[in-house]
Parts: C-alpha cells; structure tokens; sequence
C-alpha cells in the first residue's frame, strides 16, 4: 500500500462518492453473471449518516493529495463482542494498493476490546472469502456461527443473497491492534 493513503471519517458531503464507489466496486460481479449484486443500491445516505455519528464509517484517501477524494470506504457495527464489517469497498481504480487490508486493519483498531473481526460473504467470488482468507480470516463451520451472525445470515437470505453460496467468516484480534 502507498504510503499516501490516509484513512479518516468522512465528512457528510463526501457520502455520495462513498455510494459512487460501492457502483464501481459491485460492477465486477457482473462478469460473475450476479448481475442482482451489481445492481443492488448502495447503502443509502441515511445509513452512512448512522454509521458515520456511530464512529463506524471509515473512507481511504488516495495518491490524489490533501482534500482528494475518497477511494475506498468501510463501515462496522459490534456483534457478539466482535467487529462485524458490514461492508468494505475500494474503488476498481485503486484495488490492489493494500487499501481494503489497510481499512479492515484501521476497523480492528476503532473496535477497542473486541474479541475478533467478523463478516459475511461469497464463499466462491475471488474478491471476497478468498481475499478474506489471505488477511487471516477463516470460515466458521455453521455450529460456530453467533447467534448475531446467524441473524445476519437469515438476513442476507430473505434479501436472496444465498443464490450464490455465502460463509461467515473470523480473524482473531492480532496482538497490539489500535487501528494508528
């Protein structure tokens, strides 16, 4: 990863490009014929506001300079003493920079005292549980599932997300984490 990016909360006029690179980033599923993932909206600006008073939005800044653009974003919400990343993306144009490993590290950090990292996602896309698995995640067994995860999980189902197979996953809080 550049040195250059930074990771910051964003402002609240910054939502929008956060909503523009969730468009860019789920284009790719398109070409995995899971059009539906690629035409779902972007979290709407209501819910960033929430995560974002929460604490719980992180956005990347790029090569572009002081007052650039976002690149990349995440947000979290603690489940089950844990922090369960609910969504991170990272603009096609600045993928494989370290930006989504530097964004899930900084999250880790925010979540003081939080046992683990979790999140849900597609067991088979490259980009997902495999990506996941290089930064030291693994997939739960469904036995090993939280009841939060189970509840997202039955979530994700109603929304029909589970026509293509999706894993909870797990990273144990690496020693030292503080997210600076």
């Amino acid at each position: 990863m550049s040195g250059a990016v930074r990771i910051r909360i964003p402002a609240a006029s910054e939502l929008a490009a956060l909503q523009e690179i969730e468009r860019a980033a789920g284009e790719a599923f398109r070409a995995l014929g899971m059009a539906p993932v690629a035409d779902d909206d972007p979290p709407g600006v209501g819910e960033l506001l929430r995560y974002r008073a929460a604490g719980r939005l992180l956005a990347a800044y790029g090569e572009s300079g002081p007052g650039g653009p976002p690149v990349g974003y995440l947000f979290w919400e603690p489940v089950d003493g844990c922090v369960h990343i609910e969504q991170v993306s990272v603009h096609p144009d600045h993928a494989r920079r370290g930006i989504g490993r530097a964004l899930i590290d900084r999250a880790e950090g925010e979540g003081r005292g939080a046992a683990a990292l979790t999140l849900t996602t597609f067991a088979e896309v490259p980009w997902n549980a495999p990506y996941y698995m290089r930064l030291g995640f693994r997939v739960l067994a469904d036995g090993e599932l939280t009841p939060g995860l189970r509840e997202i999980r039955a979530e994700e189902a109603r929304r029909g997300l589970d026509r293509w197979p999706r894993v909870g996953m797990r990273r144990p809080r690496t020693a030292g984490a503080d997210g600076r």
